[in-house]
């Protein structure tokens, strides 16, 4: 197949590869303003939770510089840096103008300002020098990437050899029951609170769907593993609900 026929998946539809990007955009204009409100609605409020988990196993320490991709609001930044303490660095890039205004908009924004940047950028061509970073964070974002191993590629070329990669992501729950109870829950209740909410089911909808279209745990990890990255390991949240999977630019 020739690369202008390819196609992947927007939630349950197959779209051509170079319609996603735009897609996904459109569907993160349209929520940015509800977004924060809208991760406490589809996780039940534990998206903190899980965040929090994810800084303790990342441990920040001084003079760390930080990527946090698709870090729109600066969630994952702001907690990072508050971990972290002085001497540490953060940028965070998102393909979404609207949702980086949001993070600057937020009033641990003011406080941080010497330390974060904001770019708008895209996961698969970091517009950063090889060997920049110490870190690479992507929470709630890689499944929306639409070529996965290039995302993971450039976060393993900007990362500094013995640099981090941590990915938080909805992932796949190993009960088969718990995962149909689960289904009903999101399929049912997300999108309508997302029209209550953000005027916006469609977009909602299609959050739903892209979870379901994520790999597992372990073809996630293997995914890692094949962009160059060792030490892979992950750790499920909320008995899978969500994963954490952490590897080494070694």
């Amino acid at each position: 197949m020739s690369p202008d026929n390819r196609t992947t998946h927007f939630g349950f539809q197959t779209v051509d590869e170079d319609l996603k990007a735009g897609m996904v955009h459109g569907v993160f204009t349209n929520v940015a303003s509800k977004y924060d409100i809208m991760n406490d609605v589809m996780s039940g409020g534990i998206h903190r939770i899980w965040k929090d988990a994810m800084m303790d196993w990342l441990a920040p320490r001084s003079g760390q510089d930080l990527l946090d991709v698709a870090g729109g609001t600066g969630d994952v930044a702001f907690r990072f840096l508050g971990r972290a303490g002085a001497g540490a660095r953060a940028t965070v890039l998102d393909m979404t103008a609207s949702m980086l205004e949001a993070g600057r908009l937020r009033a641990e924004a003011d406080q941080l300002a010497d330390r974060l940047d904001w770019v708008v950028g895209d996961a698969m061509a970091l517009p950063f020098e090889d060997n920049s970073f110490d870190v690479y964070t992507i929470s709630f974002g890689i499944r929306n990437v639409t070529r996965i191993p290039d995302a993971l590629s450039e976060a393993y070329r900007v990362l500094k050899p013995g640099g981090r990669l941590m990915v938080l992501e909805f992932s796949q729950l190993p009960n088969a029951a718990m995962q149909k109870a689960y289904d009903l829950y999101s399929f049912n209740v997300i999108p309508v609170m997302g029209k209550i909410i953000a005027n916006d089911r469609d977009s909602y909808q299609y959050l739903v769907e892209s979870i379901r279209k994520f790999p597992d745990q372990d073809s996630f990890a293997a995914m890692i593993r094949d962009a160059g990255f060792g030490q892979v390991k992950y750790r499920n949240l909320t008995m899978g609900v969500a994963a954490l999977h952490s590897g080494w630019k070694l």
